[in-house]
């Protein structure tokens, strides 16, 4: 197959360097500060789930799309910061003869209705990823954690498209573990959960995920933030594989965090390299859309507030 990864930051340099290890043509748009070292050293994989290399001619390194077509590209991965996805949205729907599949790999709730709205629902597939990476310098990239498998599937609920099933099967086989779902909003309504607990609260504190799991303090705020956001996701309509909140909680705390100790957010890791974070499609998502259907959120409003006012610089 070929792949157009699209934001490769470390789940983007992962999933081109686990690809084309295993035989796939993967094209990469990167950021200029990383296509020096892919361009004299290829991109390496390692952590939990093996060690893996793709050397610089199995890959295509661009930092833009400036007189690229996309006539013979299988699959648009976009793994890009949740903030960029309309940017991102506007140069995929302008690339020349793409009409393959557009992927979100992305963290957060929201992006899948952006991608659905400017190029049609049958396009568009969504990846629920509940697995850590980090670059531990330009061209090697860690994966240091996993709770579940990634999750793939299309925007109508109980149907799995044939791109998602195909896409899983070349993710699993490549090396990551991967399965295509009948309700991808269920999957990321489930990440939702996850990652507005343990994100912003680590991100704040500055502490791996097991540090806030040991806390009777931390314990209350996170079990305020699950019940929140169960809250609002009932109220949205969506659904989760949990009856309700303190089912979640069981499966969050015994198995979810267990699995994930030693993980650092990635919106701890945006604030201490200075960038934006993805706050607005995490808690911020939950208040925003509790404002609209009536849901109080303090402790997600809360946990937002102190975000942004972290990411503005004011403190640390």
């Amino acid at each position: 197959m070929r792949f157009l990864i699209y934001g490769a930051g470390a789940l983007g340099q992962a999933l081109a360097c686990l690809l084309a290890a295993d035989g796939h043509r993967v094209d990469l748009v990167l950021r200029p500060r990383f296509l020096t070292a892919l361009k004299n050293e290829g991109l390496t994989v390692t952590g939990i789930f093996g060690h893996y290399r793709a050397t610089p001619t199995q890959l295509g390194l661009l930092e833009d799309l400036s007189g690229r077509e996309g006539r013979d590209y299988e699959y648009v991965l976009l793994t890009t910061k949740t903030y960029n996805t309309a940017a991102a949205l506007e140069t995929l729907a302008a690339l020349p003869g793409c009409s393959c599949p557009v992927v979100s790999l992305q963290n957060g709730c929201g992006n899948l209705e952006q991608l659905a709205q400017r190029l049609g629902p049958s396009r568009i597939l969504a990846a629920r990823v509940i697995t850590g990476f980090a670059i531990e310098r330009p061209g090697t990239v860690r994966i240091t954690v996993s709770a579940d498998k990634v999750h793939i599937g299309g925007c109508e609920r109980g149907f799995i498209p044939q791109a998602a099933r195909s896409l899983a099967a070349a993710l699993d086989h490549a090396g990551l573990p991967s399965t295509a779902v009948a309700d991808i909003h269920q999957s990321l309504f489930a990440k939702l959960l996850y990652n507005c607990a343990l994100n912003p609260l680590g991100a704040i504190l500055g502490v791996h995920y097991g540090a806030l799991a040991d806390s009777d303090q931390t314990r209350s705020i996170m079990d305020r933030v699950i019940r929140e956001t169960f809250a609002v996701i009932t109220a949205m309509g969506g659904t989760t594989p949990w009856p309700d909140a303190d089912s979640y909680r069981q499966v969050f705390y015994d198995q979810l965090v267990p699995a994930t100790a030693n993980h650092r957010s990635s919106m701890l890791q945006d604030l201490e390299q200075h960038k934006p974070t993805e706050v607005e499609a995490m808690v911020g998502y939950v208040a925003a859309r509790g404002r609209e259907h009536g849901v109080a959120t303090p402790c997600c409003e809360l946990l937002a507030a102190l975000v942004r006012f972290k990411q503005q610089g004011v403190a640390g």
